[in-house]
């Protein structure tokens, strides 16, 4: 199979929750394992962070990543969902896996994946595994994709786990409180190894206290160590909670030589060294186009708060998200003085824009039906003024279009 078809055959023989949703959840841990014994344990033969969290974890793996490479260290990350192109996921030093990688992995283990009946995502992680310990990485920068304790990548042991922002998303998988999801991403804490809580929340800084007491877990609320702050190329406000628990992260990986100038220089060049998209990313000018993977209440909180900030005539919203989002946690959330373009990202979870727009109205945010993404921008564009502020959001999915 070529590269393409390759992937072809990963989308559509197999369960993918970027587009299938909650039926492509396994939340199981059976067939990761099952698939580690087939690859001789990938997992142990590489050190690694494991990173999880609500909001913040995929910005926070590609700064841990960044400040390790400028130390000088061969740094795995492995990160989802992508945005343009599969091969994003599995990183080393910044550099995507070759097409010709995964074209063989699927192809030397084909009779297995198609005995098991593997997940989109244990497959993807099993394939990040090997190629890191075939690589012979120093470290590698392990995402959650999904919660954590039944997450497939938490069959690893790393030196130190780090938890972001907890809020409200994946419920229908995750639970339908603060409490059940936190815990459920507590599920990365491992006996005696240590964690750190980016931020505390009070409502659910106990459910941490407790698992690490459990489990003999030494925990560290980044937020409550004074630090020293550094500048940092990716761009947002919410980036400081973020850096945060990065440094404390750093700070416990004993086995490794990382000083201030590695720091300064990974918090700097976070974007050149790894690769990183769609985080408060402007994507053009006259008018200025801003572009934010945040989908939740927590994270559009924050980006919108921002956003507001801005020097701008008119703002101009570009916005699409999948079915099974909340949208009354979201929506009101929203400026009812912009203009609103609805419209759907092309993935089978997609939300229909005229439901979109039929739910907006009853928060006063008023606009037109779009029939894609890109149609939808491009009349944002010839609306639009050169002081003007256009900004495309609401899911990944829809950020992904116009990368």
């Amino acid at each position: 199979m070529t590269y393409s078809e390759t992937l072809d055959w990963m989308f559509r023989q197999l369960p993918m929750y970027q587009q299938k949703g909650k039926t492509a959840f396994n939340g199981k841990l059976d067939n990761i394992l099952r698939f580690a014994t087939h690859l001789d344990h990938p997992h142990k033969k590489f050190k690694s962070i494991h990173v999880a969290g609500t909001n913040g974890k995929g910005s926070s793996s590609h700064m841990l990543a960044s400040i390790l490479q400028e130390a000088g260290y061969k740094v795995g990350l492995y990160t989802s969902p992508h945005l343009k192109d599969f091969r994003e996921r599995i990183c080393i030093n910044g550099q995507t896996v070759g097409k010709s990688y995964v074209i063989d992995f699927i192809a030397n283990n084909l009779d297995f994946l198609n005995a098991n009946r593997l997940s989109f995502f244990e497959m993807t992680v099993g394939m990040a595994f090997a190629y890191f310990a075939e690589s012979k990485v120093d470290i590698a920068i392990i995402e959650v994709g999904l919660g954590g304790r039944l997450d497939s990548t938490n069959i690893i042991t790393p030196e130190v786990a780090l938890i972001t922002n907890i809020g409200y998303d994946h419920t229908d998988v995750l639970g339908d409180s603060l409490k059940k999801i936190a815990l459920e991403k507590a599920g990365i804490i491992k006996p005696g190894i240590p964690v750190v809580i980016s931020e505390t929340q009070q409502e659910i800084q106990n459910v941490f206290k407790k698992v690490a007491l459990e489990r003999g877990a030494a925990l560290e609320f980044a937020d409550k160590i004074a630090r020293k702050s550094y500048r940092t190329d990716l761009l947002g406000d919410y980036q400081v909670k973020n850096s945060r628990g990065v440094l404390a992260a750093i700070d416990k990986l004993t086995d490794f030589k990382i000083s201030e100038r590695d720091i300064k220089a990974g918090f700097e060049n976070v974007t050149r060294n790894t690769g990183l998209m769609g985080r408060w990313q402007t994507i053009g000018n006259h008018p200025k186009i801003i572009c934010d993977t945040a989908h939740n209440k927590e994270g559009l909180t924050l980006v919108l708060q921002q956003l507001l900030e801005q020097d701008f005539q008119t703002l101009h919203m570009v916005i699409g998200f999948v079915k099974e989002k909340d949208l009354t946690g979201v929506l009101p959330l929203m400026p009812t003085t912009a203009n609103y373009y609805f419209c759907s990202p092309k993935v089978e979870r997609g939300l229909a824009p005229t439901a979109l727009r039929e739910q907006a109205n009853e928060f006063d945010l008023n606009g037109e039906v779009y029939p894609s993404v890109m149609d939808a921008l491009e009349t944002a564009r010839n609306k639009a003024s050169a002081n003007d502020l256009i900004f495309v959001g609401g899911s990944n999915f829809t950020v992904a279009e116009v990368l």
